[in-house]
């Protein structure tokens, strides 16, 4: 018999979960985890990557027994996750160099500033489509390079790389140390401020001027094809097909595929995408050019960006830390 659902693995900011659908795209079956969130000094933002690893196994096992399925069910799953959130981890062991620093994190104020000071604020958006600011992940992997003892080393040496969650868990997914994939989409990719929007490659000037060595990065990859076959138990051999960063899978998912189409999310930020076709639209009002998808060798979609950092955040902030509320439901 054919594989009759598809599963989802969304793993977000503030929990990780995954979905089982039927060819109608009707909800089979649902497991969510929320993973902590870490805070060690104001502005900073982490999470666990390991925290991650463990809740993502136990939503996909979970959802699976709910109805008793078998990996030979599904045809395929697809990873959609938190952009940006930087994860430096020894491909030998699959031990992170450091704890993911969360897309909210704004440690890198030093040096979205200093850099900035020669060239401006936009020096680099005309090439990425994005102006130097603390949300984007290579200033993020120039921080852990600079500050954690040893990392630079390793990663020159091959035995560190980088990812953004989606590069993380689908290495893990496929294997991990035993031969997981390397690699990230188009999408997850135009967030790193280190993908040169019109070539869909790393660009080596940013990444020279990060001081970024390019063998720590992942391979750049189509939003829809098979990258590789999922190894743990209660999905093993199921294609891993689809990788989108959460806001453009939001743009798919709600079927915005022609020109001038756009959604509006509210979740941990709030984001407005449009899609604007084959063109790169630059902004004159503040928004982000970004990659909107790619589907496999499809010429690729870009998108109009407006990004609200903190709104269902705050109301996690105000249950964890103030204490204000108990549950979200409250506020």
């Amino acid at each position: 018999m054919a594989p009759r659902y598809l599963g989802a693995l969304d793993q977000g900011t503030t929990s990780t979960r995954f979905i089982v659908f039927d060819r109608n795209a009707k909800v089979v079956s649902m497991a969510q985890q929320e993973h902590q969130q870490i805070y060690p000094r104001p502005g900073w933002v982490e999470h666990d990557p390991e925290e991650i690893w463990r809740s993502t196994q136990q939503v996909i096992a979970q959802a699976m027994q709910q109805r008793g399925l078998r990996s030979s069910d599904l045809a395929a799953v697809g990873i959609t996750n938190q952009r940006e959130t930087t994860i430096l981890w020894n491909q030998k062991t699959g031990r992170p160099a450091y704890n993911a620093i969360v897309w909210q994190d704004t440690r890198v104020e030093d040096a979205v500033a200093a850099f900035s000071h020669d060239g401006g604020q936009d020096r680099f958006r005309q090439k990425t489509g994005l102006p130097l600011a603390t949300y984007f992940s290579g200033l993020k992997i120039r921080w852990i390079l600079n500050h954690v003892p040893g990392v630079r080393k390793q990663v020159e040496s091959g035995e560190t790389v980088f990812g953004t969650i989606d590069t993380f868990l689908a290495w893990r997914l496929s294997g991990g140390p035993r031969g997981g994939v390397h690699l990230t989409d188009v999408t997850n990719a135009s967030r790193t401020q280190l993908m040169n929007l019109k070539t869909l490659a790393w660009d080596r000037e940013i990444l020279a001027c990060y001081e970024i060595p390019e063998i720590m990065l992942p391979r750049i990859c189509s939003s829809s094809e098979i990258y590789g076959t999922a190894q743990m138990d209660a999905i093993e051999g199921v294609p891993i097909a689809g990788i989108l960063g959460d806001q453009q899978a939001a743009l798919a998912g709600q079927t915005c595929f022609r020109l001038g189409e756009a959604k509006s999310t509210y979740g941990t930020g709030c984001f407005l995408l449009m899609n604007t076709g084959h063109d790169l639209v630059p902004s004159q009002h503040g928004l982000l050019t970004t990659v909107a998808y790619r589907i496999g060798e499809q010429p690729v979609q870009y998108a109009l960006e407006g990004s609200i950092a903190i709104s269902g955040a705050l109301v996690q902030w105000l249950r964890d830390n103030l204490g204000i509320i108990q549950n979200s439901a409250d506020i």
